[in-house]
């Protein structure tokens, strides 16, 4: 079939150091607002654990901002003055949200972050946060002057008819009346933002590239989805280095890739084997087949991901389940003596990237990958449990982290992942 991505690859690897300064999405989040908003408000409020605190900014206006006139003040303990004040910077898109927080929160505050401040966020559940246009106050959580618990060890996301902020300071302060309240540390709403029903849409998936799997179902579409993502543009493995510090960048930290199962943001020159380093993870586990890191599914993007050295010499080659003991290094992680489980933030990720290779390698590959219900596969080209996988698919949908590195690795390596562009092809297949 044709490959006409490939001409693009190719010059994508020849020059493969300065992709990661040159690259652009070429899709962009679209917003559907039936009813823009007048400015910035206050979207969301963590007020968790320890230092696992954030506020997040929505601009449900029609056109983008400038933050450079917006500022975010802290009122604590009763007081009627600012304690502390924090300037914002950059630039937010229509429909889309700036994350502000603190730099001691848990990764999965850290990998959504936006702007980082440990004095106005480093706020109780008695002080009161206002957002300021100029100076002058346009949003608020909590009442000014009082020193009254109104948000201690919750998340608050605001309503979706909300439209504007509370530009009231020292008015009385009721949580429940704009605003729907979830248990400590909630982070999975983070990032992202509903008004009036409508949300962030993902970037459409490109048509033409699945025209021909277009109506076909169960064994007939995953046949088709092989021949469509089969014959990419193939790396060594000494190249995969480089195609993580691009496809994994931090978005707000250029110097910087994010790890999967711990989400920290990590110095791309800490790359190696040494402790505080990261590594090449092999999602599917290169023992199950016993690929090892051959060109083709040892070398395939799309399931490397750059991991902590000794969460990915936890996590070994262990098929993915629930349960287990917790994992050293790693919130979220448990561990068996036969399984592993992932964070909630990334079971999706990780579900995704398996369903790609079962359909990536098939039976006129070096190696035929299938997906089961067991673990314990050890070298055989198996990989479970699929029932656990498809369940992590639907808890954790693709998020636009997963849509941006999906266009970055076509551009590198010449095909994409089916399950990122039309999740509920997993269903109709498995």
């Amino acid at each position: 079939m044709d490959k006409s991505l490939w001409g693009k690859s190719t010059k994508a690897l020849l020059s493969i150091g300065m992709a990661a300064i040159l690259w652009v999405p070429s899709s962009q989040t679209t917003v559907q607002a039936a009813a823009p908003a007048s400015d910035l408000f206050i979207s969301e409020y963590i007020e968790g654990s320890s230092l696992n605190k954030a506020i997040e900014i929505y601009n449900g206006t029609d056109a983008s901002i400038d933050l450079s006139s917006y500022s975010v003040a802290l009122y604590a303990n009763g007081s009627t003055s600012a304690q502390s004040e924090m300037a914002l910077s950059g630039t937010v898109a229509s429909g889309d949200t700036v994350v502000l927080y603190h730099g001691s929160a848990d990764a999965p505050i850290q990998s959504k972050g936006d702007l980082q401040n440990n004095s106005v966020i480093n706020f109780n559940g008695d002080d009161v946060v206002v957002l300021e246009k100029g100076g002058s106050p346009i949003d608020s959580i909590g009442q000014v002057g009082s020193n009254a618990v109104f948000a201690k060890d919750v998340t608050l996301v605001r309503n979706p008819d909300i439209q504007a902020g509370d530009s009231v300071v020292n008015d009385a302060f009721d949580p429940s009346t704009e605003w729907t309240a979830y248990p400590t540390n909630t982070f999975e709403y983070l990032g992202s933002h509903t008004m009036n029903g409508n949300e962030e849409t993902p970037p459409p998936a490109p048509s033409a590239y699945y025209e021909t799997a277009a109506g076909l179902q169960g064994a007939a579409l995953k046949s088709e989805l092989h021949e469509i993502i089969d014959d990419h543009q193939q790396l060594s493995y000494s190249q995969v280095w480089d195609a993580l510090k691009i496809t994994d960048e931090d978005p707000n930290n250029s110097n910087n890739v994010l790890l999967l199962y711990t989400g920290e943001s990590r110095s791309k020159s800490l790359s190696g084997g040494n402790v505080g380093d990261w590594n090449r993870e092999h999602t599917w586990a290169k023992s199950h087949g016993s690929f090892g890191t051959a060109m083709g599914a040892g070398t395939d993007i799309h399931h490397l991901r750059p991991t902590d050295v000794q969460v990915n010499g936890q996590r070994g080659n262990l098929d993915f389940n629930y349960g287990g003991t917790a994992v050293s290094g790693c919130d979220g992680c448990l561990r068996t003596a036969n399984s592993w489980e992932p964070p909630d933030e990334v079971k999706g990720d990780v579900a995704r990237m398996l369903l790609y290779m079962a359909v990536r390698y098939e039976s006129d590959d070096a190696v035929d990958l299938k997906l089961n219900d067991q673990v314990n596969n050890g070298s055989t080209p198996y990989h479970g449990k699929i029932s656990v996988l498809l369940e992590w698919h639907a808890q954790d949908p693709v998020s636009t982290w997963e849509q941006q590195r999906n266009e970055k690795i076509e551009d590198i390596q010449g095909n994409r992942n089916p399950f990122i562009d039309h999740p509920e092809w997993a269903e109709s297949i498995w």
